[in-house]
This record gives C-alpha cells, structure tokens and sequence, in this order.
C-alpha cells in the first residue's frame, strides 16, 4: 500500500513549468509527512491544466457514509475494473497525485524500519490516481485514490505493494480518453533504475516522526 508520502517541491514556476500548468490559483504548502484524509493536490482528467485539492481517500459518488473514503486511500491494480468503488472512476474520472516521493515500512523482528523512494533526479512526479465527487445533504467532497501495483525489484525487499508512478511522458496521456487495455498498459510497476531507496530516520530527518510507523500494514 502507500500510506503516507511527500511533496515539498511546490515551487509555482517550477509546477507550472514540470506539469504544463496554467492555473496556479491554489496555493500548495510543502508538507514533508503528507497523511490519508489530507487535502492533496491533484491534476483532473476534467481540468488538466490546473491544481485541484482533493480529500485523500476516495468516497464514491453512490455511498451513503463519506466515512467509507477512511478505508479507501489505495485501490489495487489488479481488481480496480471490478471493485464498485473503482470500476467508474478508472474508466472516467483519472487524475494525477504530485509527489516526490513516499514511505514504505519494512517488518524486521517486532519493529519496522521506514523508507523513503524518490527519483533519482529529485523531481516531482505523478502517482496515477482516480477520484470521484460526493454530495449529500448539501455537502460537496473531491476525493481521490492512489492506484498501487507489485513491487519493482528495488521495493520488492521492503514492501509487497507500491504506487503506479505514471512515466513523464505517460502523464498527459492517463488524463485522456482511454480504453481498458490501454489503461491497463499503466498499471505496472516503474522502473527501478530511476527510483531511490534510504532510510527515512535521522537526527536532521523532519520525517522521523512515531506515528507513521504505525500506519501502514
């Protein structure tokens, strides 16, 4: 699964320049822990040329309870087109989560000991996403899922899962109409040659923080 993940690179020139933005109307705050729940930024398949802040943990547009969004911050690849909650929104509502980077817990003995993946180059990324619009009684929520796949060979060691990170070329495309099979064609690992791995504590580290070791399972 991903849990918990970054994105401290929200520099408005440098996002409009990386993502082909021409609205940067929202003002993103770099947050280095960023939680389920939280407002995230996101690039709509309906607005792909600006910011949006969605809810982290997709509540589908039929639910009755928003608190079904709580349990709904990954959907897996391999049953999105069948699950209720993804099936539509894989198919019509794809979005683009910004990053650069995220957190995986390895399980060593009683404790886990937490990772940070990024790029190598640094850069922000994409994590391929899918999201859906809430109303009941008057009350509007956006709110988005991360799509997780198997692990590359360098995240395989740490975790069983990872997040789909959309090529930069491959961006644009998942924001477009698409078949299954071509959507299908996204849903697979990245390519470990371009990823990084270090451990995410130290005494300078403002991601050492308890509490997020006890989230992801």
């Amino acid at each position: 699964m991903c849990g918990r993940y970054s994105f401290i690179k929200t520099n408005a020139k440098e996002l409009a320049e990386r993502f082909d933005l021409l609205d940067l109307s929202i003002n993103v705050k770099p947050d280095h822990n960023i939680a389920p729940l939280a407002q995230v930024p996101v690039i709509l398949n309906t607005s792909p040329r600006s910011l949006t802040l969605l809810r982290w943990g997709l509540i589908p547009y039929w639910a009755k309870d928003k608190a079904i969004g709580n349990k709904m911050i990954n959907a897996r690849a391999e049953t999105i087109f069948e699950k209720p909650s993804f099936k539509d929104p894989i198919s019509q509502k794809r979005c683009l989560i910004l990053a650069d980077a995220f957190f995986e817990w390895k399980k060593g003995g009683t404790k886990k000991k937490p990772y940070k993946i990024s790029l190598k180059s640094q850069e922000p990324f994409a994590f391929a996403g899918i999201w859906d619009r809430w109303i009941s009684g008057g009350e509007e929520i956006l709110s988005c899922s991360i799509v997780t796949t198997e692990p590359n060979s360098l995240i395989a060691p740490i975790h069983h899962r990872m997040p789909v990170i959309l090529p930069k070329d491959c961006e644009q495309k998942w924001l477009s109409r698409l078949s299954r099979k071509d959507i299908e064609l996204f849903l697979k690992p990245f390519d470990n040659s371009q990823m990084s791995v270090e451990p995410a504590l130290s005494n300078n580290n403002p991601l050492e923080v308890p509490i997020m070791a006890s989230w992801p399972s």
